[in-house]
């Protein structure tokens, strides 16, 4: 597969295209990818449309998970949410931070940014800001948040650890995020693995689930929880693009899982005397 630098480029240019269009094109495709199925459910994203602050126009039905339902955001918090798309989690976390306190949406698709003032702008919220920024490199100051939330972004990023790392930098130390996030048990098929175009659709940069809370750990977050789990199934009109009878066969009967989760963990409030060589830089 492409180098580090080629797939970021290529996930710019997928998501700077998804923000042009419709939340019904989005949500029959991978994570929005343009991969549509002619089978008509959703294959990743759960509804939002119950939770207050929830606005259908910055809705573009691109996330496995509901992050902020489970981030324990507080009134007066600072909430930052990586790879923050239209604004749809800021937004819900602004209304449990109130207006005492403050979100920062991340996102390095210009087009997503602009889409996301405007729908801020629109709704009159003074406190929701949006900065374009690279989620590895936040234009952000250190020991600022304390809630970091991130909805299907992390998969779509080639260097996990590098972003891990920056969520410590900017969290208060006694901070807390709640990610959702797509991650695999078994081994996807090469197939699947070396195509671009589902690397934008979010399957092939999932990485095994024990890898994902393992590389948690060893970035020095503590009391790492679980908090939910569902299988992503992608509908085979999809898969029989890049897999042939037999091997779609094989896939589906290999012991191989797809999964969203939603993960908690916490910055500690004080430095650990020891931990994973960079991981207290």
């Amino acid at each position: 597969m492409e180098n580090e630098k080629e797939l970021k480029e290529l996930v710019r240019q997928k998501y700077s295209e998804i923000a042009l269009q419709d939340k019904e094109t989005n949500e029959t495709s991978c994570c929005g990818s343009g991969c549509c199925s002619t089978e008509v459910h959703n294959i990743m994203n759960d509804d939002y449309s119950g939770l207050a602050g929830y606005n259908p126009d910055a809705d573009l039905a691109l996330g496995c998970g509901m992050p902020t339902q489970f981030a324990k955001i507080k009134k007066g918090d600072v909430v930052i949410d990586l790879g923050s798309g239209a604004g749809n989690d800021c937004f819900v976390a602004r209304a449990e931070t109130g207006e005492t306190g403050k979100v920062i949406g991340i996102d390095f698709t210009e087009a997503m940014i602009n889409k996301a003032r405007y729908n801020a702008e629109t709704l009159g919220f003074n406190n929701v800001e949006f900065r374009f920024g690279d989620i590895e490199h936040m234009p952000v100051t250190a020991n600022i948040g304390d809630v970091v939330v991130s909805n299907c972004v992390l998969n779509l990023v080639p260097n996990k650890s590098a972003v891990l790392k920056d969520i410590y930098r900017v969290l208060k130390p006694g901070g807390h995020f709640s990610i959702s996030d797509v991650v695999l048990v078994g081994n996807l098929p090469d197939q699947l693995k070396n195509k671009a175009e589902m690397y934008a659709g979010c399957v092939s940069g999932a990485i095994q689930k024990d890898v994902y809370l393992e590389l948690i750990k060893l970035n020095g977050f503590e009391d790492i929880t679980l908090q939910k789990q569902k299988v992503i199934t992608i509908p085979d009109d999809i898969l029989s693009r890049y897999l042939t009878a037999d091997e779609l066969t094989n896939f589906k009967n290999g012991g191989m899982g797809i999964f969203s989760i939603t993960v908690y963990a916490q910055k500690p409030l004080t430095k650990a005397p020891c931990c994973a060589p960079g991981c207290c830089d």
